[in-house]
């Protein structure tokens, strides 16, 4: 192979790893925004049109269960409440509720996948608030009383997570979730009919058709600063606004692809001690770290940055062997290590088979600081029991996480996590096997 074969090879490389969040996000945005608006009505003319509407908020009123099978790893703890927002035309503002103290976040993913922003209780408060989201080319004048916040591409992804407490607490953040709206200058509501061009059901996988999303979503969301020059580069392996790949690019493309895709499906290493890893790592951006970028948006699309939440995830004991439910385990946090947040804690229970929440007889799919179940030592120490069958002993299942009969990991997401997180000088216990069988679990 000479060594220009060998430079247009990498080159196609970069060109993937650079351009994957872009694919992901299109297809996200095809899969997730509604083809209805609230009144039923189609943006296109029916169910096959690639019209959805934007700018138009989308309110899940259920928590998440075993029986929600959209999304792999799902948190139980919020509801959420999202939209696709497109600022082309002009600004949009956001209006919120006053939340009274309860913890939430809308988090805004540029294009590109960087959680570039947060409207929410750690960075603006709990009050009633307006904000003029607007795009990167926008000069306006902010109107009085909105706050401006400036987007790097004129489409956002906002993914927001609103506190629940349990069932009985559902019809108040309902109300919550009825009174963020998305509106023009003028007060009317915002939504417009926008071709998103995909259907739900693509994935990544054509080289052709991956070129043919990329080169058209970077000509609606260039990027700003020096990845425009890097991304105008890609233009001799096929990747760039308005280019049709030839025959010769697409072969590139193709073993770029099939290679970069098989790279991220990888396992990540436990570098957190205890069997522990952390998913994701990023703030406001991840900067010249193209490969990370890409590695979160094809595994963990949608995450937040670690000032505002840190998933935290073992599939692996303390002892570096699997989790499996046909066994006994035992977490145990002293009353010195707790997990340190400012809002709250979880730890949730998925299958490793399907990534899913565990159906369980007690409807119990993770445990944390504002579970009423859970039962401290007398110093304060608190310890989680994880098995497929509960605890014999009934003092302890208040503690226990109902596992599958075979292997899972569990997630620890930390709302809102302090220095000792952020840093990495918390030590994480680790998630030690037990001797005996669970159902014989005593004190």
């Amino acid at each position: 192979m000479t060594q220009q074969e060998n430079t247009a090879q990498q080159r196609a490389r970069d060109a993937v790893i650079h351009t994957l969040p872009l694919y992901e996000m299109a297809r996200m945005r095809a899969a997730t925004c509604p083809r209805r608006d609230h009144t039923g009505r189609f943006a296109g003319d029916g169910p096959e049109s690639t019209l959805r509407w934007v700018n138009h908020v989308i309110r899940p009123r259920q928590l998440l269960g075993p029986q929600h099978r959209q999304v792999v790893t799902p948190n139980n703890d919020t509801l959420y409440t999202n939209a696709w927002i497109d600022l082309s035309r002009g600004p949009v503002v956001l209006e919120v509720p006053d939340f009274n103290g309860r913890y939430y976040v809308l988090g805004l993913l540029d294009f590109y996948t960087n959680p570039f922003g947060y409207i929410g209780s750690r960075t603006t408060g709990t009050s009633a608030g307006r904000f003029l989201l607007h795009g990167p080319h926008w000069h306006g004048t902010v109107p009085a009383g909105m706050q401006a916040v400036a987007c790097p591409t004129n489409a956002v992804w906002m993914i927001g997570r609103l506190l629940v407490d349990g069932e009985a607490d559902l019809p108040v953040v309902h109300a919550l979730q009825d009174a963020i709206a998305l509106r023009q200058l003028d007060g009317s509501l915002a939504a417009f009919a926008f071709d998103v061009a995909m259907q739900p059901e693509e994935h990544l996988g054509d080289a052709r058709r991956f070129a043919e999303v990329v080169n058209r979503v970077v000509g609606e969301n260039p990027p700003l600063g020096a990845e425009a020059a890097e991304i105008a580069s890609f233009a001799e392996v096929g990747i760039g606004h308005g280019i049709v790949p030839t025959p010769q690019q697409i072969d590139l493309l193709d073993a770029a692809l099939r290679g970069v895709l098989a790279d991220l499906a990888e396992p990540q290493p436990s570098d957190m001690g205890g069997g522990w890893a952390m998913s994701v790592d990023v703030r406001e951006s991840f900067g010249s770290n193209y490969l990370q970028r890409a590695l979160v948006a094809r595994n963990y699309i949608g995450a937040l940055g670690v000032q505002e939440a840190m998933y935290v995830m073992a599939d692996r004991g303390g002892d570096g062997e699997p989790l499996d439910g046909r066994h006994a385990y035992r977490l145990d946090f002293a009353a010195d290590n707790l997990p340190d947040v400012g809002a709250f804690w979880s730890l949730t229970m998925y299958d490793k088979g399907d990534c899913m929440l565990v159906p369980n007889d007690i409807s119990r799919y993770s445990l944390g600081d504002r579970s009423p179940s859970l039962t401290r030592g007398a110093d304060g120490s608190l310890s989680l029991y994880l098995s497929a069958t509960p605890p014999r002993d009934e003092a302890l299942r208040g503690n226990w996480l109902p596992a599958p009969a075979g292997p899972f990991y569990v997630a620890l997401r930390l709302y809102v996590p302090q220095p000792s997180h952020l840093n990495r000088t918390y030590c994480y216990p680790a998630i030690q096997r037990l001797e005996v069988p669970a159902c014989t679990l005593r004190n």
